[in-house]
């Protein structure tokens, strides 16, 4: 059965390019008669603003976007990540790092991690000290069903954080924990995750976990060639323009949506769209002017 997410991260509101990925994640899901479920990537309280999971889920609804299923906020599964990470060092695949970013760009002359505490072997644990997966230097590959074959080696591949200094648990371990336990068997997002992939198809393999497949979206731009998010400030959707938003939405992710559904009730945009879903159609590419024309 095909299972499908969405999981944003509470550090705004959604923007469109939230949209164009909760879209597509709905209806590739729903097209195939499976689930789609909603989790709450709440993991780094920091970043994190107060209020900002409410209206997440309020501005779902009110798009029409509806999960399958209670809610997952990861910052409600410390222990899962935990018996993970016991796993990972069972296994010896994962190792005590106390490198700082500085001291990694001074050792190498860039930002990719070079091995160092792989071989130093980082003894004292009074320090503050982060946990890193041993990729082993293996190239991973992998075939995303919208970008095509894909493969990622060191240094692009180097040893990643699965937790950190802070004592935070980073991205990669909890969402390959959650997608095992929540059943995901289908991904669709940003590719601006696509790189991620690799780190997460490294410990799937690791801690045998169900495969998953992968489709990466391209991303919607600004007219400073940005991408859409939060972080540069992307407007909000307004629930004022939920149908035109809904269609435009359509139009980028190359589903040719009927002219005569852009006033149409978001139900009868969804239901329509559910039944013309064709993922071949998503372009690799958004044209150039797309935030000037889908706003």
């Amino acid at each position: 059965m095909y299972i499908g997410r969405f999981a944003p991260s509470p550090t705004g509101e959604l923007h469109f390019g939230s949209l164009l990925a909760a879209l597509a994640s709905y209806l590739d899901a729903k097209s195939h008669q499976g689930l789609w479920l909603l989790r709450i990537d709440d993991l780094d309280p920091p970043r994190e603003i107060p209020g900002a999971s409410s209206k997440i889920i309020a501005k779902l609804e009110s798009f029409g976007l509806e999960w399958d299923g209670e809610i997952i906020y990861q910052s409600q599964r410390h222990h899962y990540y935990q018996h993970a990470l016991d796993k990972l060092l069972t296994l010896g695949l994962i190792y005590r790092c106390n490198c700082s970013r500085k001291a990694i760009q001074a050792r190498s002359g860039h930002s990719y991690y070079d091995g160092h505490c792989l071989n130093s072997k980082v003894t004292d644990k009074s320090c503050n000290y982060s946990w890193r997966f041993n990729t082993e230097r293996k190239i991973i590959c992998w075939t995303d069903d919208i970008q095509g074959q894909q493969s990622l080696h060191y240094p692009q591949l180097a040893d990643f954080i699965v937790k950190r200094s802070d004592h935070l648990w980073a991205y990669q371990l909890a969402v390959a924990v959650d997608d095992q336990q929540m059943g995901i068997t289908d991904i669709v997002r940003g590719n601006d995750l696509l790189a991620e992939s690799a780190k997460q198809l490294a410990l799937i393999t690791a801690l045998k976990y169900n495969p998953v497949k992968y489709k990466h979206i391209p991303l919607a731009l600004n007219l400073l060639g940005q991408k859409l998010s939060k972080q540069n400030l992307a407007p909000a959707l307004s629930s004022q323009k939920i149908s035109s938003s809904l269609f435009q939405a359509l139009c980028l992710l190359g589903q040719n949506p009927d002219k005569a559904l852009l006033h149409a009730e978001k139900s009868d945009i969804l239901k329509q769209a559910i039944l013309n879903w064709n993922v071949k159609r998503i372009p690799l590419k958004y044209p150039d002017d797309s935030v000037s024309r889908y706003r």
